[in-house]
């Protein structure tokens, strides 16, 4: 009887650890920690819950699973040098012009995705949105703004324009994805041998052009300057011309005699000169 209720004890003990043992097991998968920059997507039985778990401590159904999301400012990069962006090898971005010629572009796109649209990402596009989405609406939206430009454009005078309607396009398409767009970067546009040769040439003989109009322009207002600075001189000579007198004409010849060496004064009457003790 006694080993019996020894028995009994012991199993009631064990029991009890393992109840123990389950409640703690039970508490601690009923707790996540969701850091920083981070939302948790809240899955049961394959179901996802439409809310998302905020930074923090935080309580769930212990069956239930948590998938962390990042909400920080993330990049995706395409690009023609291998260990640039997110694949190896050369990924920048082939696309035409609307003259018909090809041009290659490296781009960088910043985004982060929405916190209260990460239950819907999930379930629709999974952890590797980026790959499902991201890279092929960046793709089309460069696509679709390259061909509304002639590539001269685009390799010089319309780059910033480009780039900007590559951002709005972006912000639209994944707006609706649950993405949100902060900005774009067309870091390099590269275009064949032949046709980069072309441009510079032409955009040699455009400067070359302006510099000789610059040219001309400047030797026309100097030939202006002169006809002005002439018509002066003339205007000025014939109103010298008006005021002279014979009398002046003397006056300014004896001031410039006055301080030659050798300069006599010899005194006049009646324009004769007069001489003193003279026979």
């Amino acid at each position: 009887m006694t080993n019996f209720r020894s028995r009994l004890k012991t199993a009631v003990g064990s029991i009890g650890i393992v109840i123990v043992v389950i409640l703690v097991m039970v508490a601690l998968r009923s707790i996540v920690v969701i850091d920083a920059g981070e939302v948790g997507v809240v899955t049961l039985f394959g179901k996802v819950r439409d809310e998302s778990l905020r930074s923090g401590l935080q309580t769930k159904n212990p069956f239930a699973n948590v998938k962390k999301m990042n909400i920080r400012t993330q990049e995706y990069t395409m690009s023609g040098i291998t260990s640039e962006g997110e694949i190896e090898g050369d990924d920048s971005i082939k696309a035409l012009a609307s003259d018909g010629a090809s041009v290659w572009l490296d781009v960088t796109v910043f985004y982060h995705l929405k916190s209260d649209e990460a239950p819907t990402v999930y379930k629709e596009l999974g952890l590797e949105y980026n790959q499902k989405i991201i890279r092929p609406e960046i793709r089309s939206a460069i696509r679709e703004v390259v061909a509304q430009y002639a590539v001269n454009q685009i390799y010089s005078i319309k780059r910033d324009e480009v780039q900007t309607k590559i951002l709005e396009n972006l912000k639209v398409s994944l707006k609706e994805r649950g993405i949100e767009v902060e900005d774009v970067l067309l870091r390099n546009v590269t275009l064949s041998q032949q046709l980069f040769e072309a441009i510079e040439l032409k955009l040699t003989a455009q400067q070359e052009a302006q510099k000789k109009d610059f040219e001309i322009e400047a030797e026309k207002k100097e030939a202006e300057r002169k006809v002005i600075e002439a018509q002066g001189q003339r205007d000025a000579q014939n109103e010298i011309n008006k005021t002279l007198s014979n009398k002046f004409l003397n006056y300014l010849y004896i001031k410039t005699l006055e301080n030659h060496e050798g300069t006599v004064y010899v005194p006049t009457e009646g324009g004769l000169p007069l001489f003193k003790n003279v026979d």
